[in-house]
């Protein structure tokens, strides 16, 4: 068990619009988690990242969305878990040993996110991300950055992930 931001602070879920926006020309350098998914490799800002399990058992819920894993219990707090592949449309996949939780705050509300395996925390200037193209553009992921290697991230809006 890894713990990333023990102490976050709960904050009002950030704008993508606002996140990547530079209007006076500064970088704006921020930290994010990377991890994967389907192959394609998301970024979450790590004020909102709160810990990252691994191994802990996730129960079912009846009636609620496939992407909806279930809940868990950690340390008395109940999380609703939600897989990442599925939410974004893929197919599942069984859970391997590489598969994490990133247990995220978002707004008021604390969820957790399954994840195909967690990468690293990367520094990104915002303000040289540029939009999805419009054709390509996803609910979810709005902007994108090419960081070391050449490797593009996608950033994922943490906030539409729990829109309906």
């Amino acid at each position: 068990m890894s713990n990333v931001n023990e102490e976050a602070a709960v904050l009002d879920a950030p704008d993508m619009e606002n996140e990547f926006a530079s209007s006076d020309g500064q970088s704006s350098i921020k930290g994010f988690l990377t991890f994967v998914s389907d192959g394609l490799t998301y970024a979450v800002p790590t004020e909102q990242v709160i810990e990252i399990i691994t191994n802990h058992s996730i129960r079912s819920l009846p009636l609620v969305p496939d992407y909806v894993r279930g809940i868990i219990n950690l340390r008395g707090q109940i999380i609703p878990i939600i897989d990442i592949r599925l939410r974004l449309g893929k197919p599942f996949l069984e859970y391997t040993p590489t598969t994490c939780i990133i247990i995220l705050d978002i707004g008021s509300d604390r969820i957790g996110i399954c994840v195909d395996s967690v990468s690293q925390v990367l520094t990104v200037d915002t303000s040289e991300a540029s939009p999805v193209p419009i054709e390509n553009r996803q609910k979810f992921a709005s902007y994108m950055a090419s960081v070391e290697d050449g490797k593009v991230v996608l950033f994922l809006d943490c906030s539409a992930l729990i829109q309906p």
